[in-house]
């Protein structure tokens, strides 16, 4: 494959109903640092978007985006994944922001991680996962 052909993964947008709130949780939680927000137009509908700085070289970009003409959006199309040092406390950051526990930590020792699922503060699925 040529150069021209291969694409990077550059970033993921989340869509949500409460931009604000929703930062809020990302913040909170995982460390988020806010970088941008955007108003624009995708297919003649408007939108307000979060842009998120990587957490790390290399890595892609989270956004939260906003479509203003529409209802609250479906949250089961996307599991987002984090990794962290120190999983419970991740829970416990989660549960205080709004969040809550689908499936508790557990370790799994096949793939060298400990595992959370946990939802953010409108639903959303959030896998954990700490390195052991």
């Amino acid at each position: 494959m040529s150069t021209a052909q291969k694409a990077h993964f550059g970033f993921t947008k989340l869509l949500v109903e409460d931009l604000d709130k929703t930062a809020a949780f990302y913040k909170s939680v995982c460390g988020l640092e806010e970088t941008a927000r955007v108003d624009a137009k995708i297919g003649g509908r408007d939108i307000s978007e979060i842009l998120f700085a990587p957490t790390a070289d290399s890595a892609a970009t989270f956004v939260l985006l906003k479509f203003l003409d529409a209802p609250k959006p479906t949250n089961d199309e996307v599991i987002l994944g984090f990794q962290t040092g120190d999983i419970d406390a991740f829970v416990e950051r989660a549960l205080a922001a709004g969040g809550a526990v689908v499936d508790p930590v557990w370790n799994n020792a096949e793939h060298g991680v400990k595992v959370a699922f946990v939802t953010d503060c409108e639903g959303h699925l959030i896998e954990v996962v700490q390195m052991i």
